[in-house]
């Protein structure tokens, strides 16, 4: 059984295979990892996920990229091992659902990819009988699924980078907690800075010897995980026929990539509606055609989407005919005509982020964390302004206990705290502080790889 190849958005000749490219994170030029060619799954396979689970689901749509990388019985049990957990669809009102994705053990949609990414990672790497330094930048929820899906793994060690002031007490223990093969580090400044602290390390000649590798986005092995729950969500609420429209909340855009994904594969989809908070560069450059990265990002009560430069427009802009850099510098236009015809850009500002978990509480006894309101606002406007659709369905990418302040205040509702979150407030955290410039990374790097 051959395996689908995968190509660096900056141009870089050299392809390779999953194994590859998941162990690399990153392209040696900077770029970013796409297939050559995207599979595609016939509607008459797609038209029974509706009577599949969700590890029989996710082994359709990912198995094509990995050809004879793994043995089929092999996946299989990494999918069964991975996905657990419920992913329950809730209906709000008429044809208008939620996809809840904050079941897993970290409570947020980052358990997808990271929980099948370890179990990948770990197989090749027992292969090749290796280790390797996961180094990842996180803007809330990332570096805690990260930081649980590799905890306890002999052959992976992994370096957190979180903006210190820009995530939630809740959401830092989760990292900082674990201790063992985890080293999380608070930097100051934003997550763009963390980001391109983790870009710049990987292209450092003077870094080789640390074998690193990500678990950003930035990974391929993170997209094509999250093109599964688009599959599951539309298997459970889209009769035959039907498209669905998605809101996706959008930070890194990874999220919104995987949805993509899935489109391109053959998933019926009427429209994706790309919900920014107030880093709004990519609803602007769908509207002006010129893209302006926004430095630095604002701080929104959103954080996991703090982001003026999502890295995964790269991919986005390949997807589409275009090319651009890591940089954000565009090379070649993107097929503009087609991009607005599948994505309905929106910024939903922090007010109407509050006002939009009140209304849905109030209204339809729903619970919303900033994030997820995001994507029900996103997908309201979208339904103003461009009429009526069914079935709709918005992602809810975090459970709202990490946000108790927020929630209380808006609701009166204290949200219940689910147990994988309940101790954390007792547990005894293990980070370091660090600047945000490179030479303390790399300093740090060198120190870690002297320790072992």
């Amino acid at each position: 059984m051959s395996h689908i190849k995968f190509f660096s958005t900056n141009g870089h000749p050299e392809r390779v295979d999953l194994r590859q490219a998941l162990l690399a994170g990153q392209a040696p030029d900077k770029g970013l990892y796409m297939p050559e060619s995207i599979p595609q799954i016939p509607i008459e396979k797609i038209l029974q996920f509706s009577k599949m689970s969700y590890p029989e689901i996710a082994r359709e749509v990912i198995s094509p990229y990995v050809g004879d990388l793994i043995p089929d019985e092999a996946l299989r049990a990494m999918l069964r091992d991975a996905y657990n957990f419920p992913v329950p669809v809730e209906r709000v009102f008429d044809g208008k659902y939620i996809l809840r994705l904050d079941r897993g053990p970290t409570c947020s949609f980052k358990d997808f990819a990271a929980r099948l990414m370890g179990r990948m990672m770990q197989h090749f790497l027992a292969q090749e009988g290796r280790s390797i330094l996961i180094l990842t930048a996180t803007s809330g929820d990332t570096g805690s699924a990260v930081a649980h899906a590799f905890y306890g793994l002999d052959s992976i060690r992994v370096v957190v980078l979180f903006p210190e002031k820009e995530v939630t007490e809740r959401q830092r223990r989760q990292m900082t907690t674990l201790g063992g093969n985890v080293f999380p580090l608070a930097v100051s400044g934003k997550f763009d800075d963390c980001q391109a602290l983790v870009k710049q390390a990987f292209v450092d000649m003077d870094l080789r010897g640390l074998n690193l590798s990500s678990a950003n986005s930035i990974n391929i092995g993170r997209l094509l995980p999250q093109a599964v729950y688009y599959f599951y969500a539309s298997s459970r609420v889209a009769a035959e026929g039907e498209d669905a429209v998605f809101s996706v909340p959008s930070g890194n855009f990874g999220d919104l990539m995987g949805g993509l994904i899935a489109m391109k594969m053959g998933l019926p989809v009427h429209r994706f509606v790309a919900a920014t908070n107030e880093n709004d560069e990519f609803p602007r450059f769908t509207h002006t055609g010129i893209y302006e990265p926004i430095k630095p990002s604002k701080n929104c009560i959103s954080n996991a989407m703090n982001v003026g430069h999502p890295s995964n427009l790269a991919r986005l802009f390949s997807l589409y005919g275009g090319q651009m850099d890591e940089t954000g510098r565009v090379g070649k236009e993107p097929d503009m005509q087609a991009l607005r015809k599948d994505l309905f850009a929106v910024s939903i500002s922090d007010a109407e982020t509050r006002r939009t978990i009140k209304e849905a509480y109030a209204q339809h006894r729903i619970i919303l964390e900033p994030h997820g309101a995001v994507g029900w606002a996103g997908l309201m406007r979208y339904i103003d302004e461009c009429g009526d659709w069914s079935p709709c369905v918005s992602l809810e990418t975090a459970d709202p206990a990490k946000f108790p302040d927020e929630i209380v205040r808006l609701t009166g509702l204290n949200p219940p705290l689910p147990s994988a979150m309940a101790k954390l407030d007792d547990q005894e955290e293990h980070f370091q502080r660090m600047a945000g410039d490179y030479a303390s990374l790399k300093n740090y790097l060198a120190s870690l790889d002297r320790a072992v």
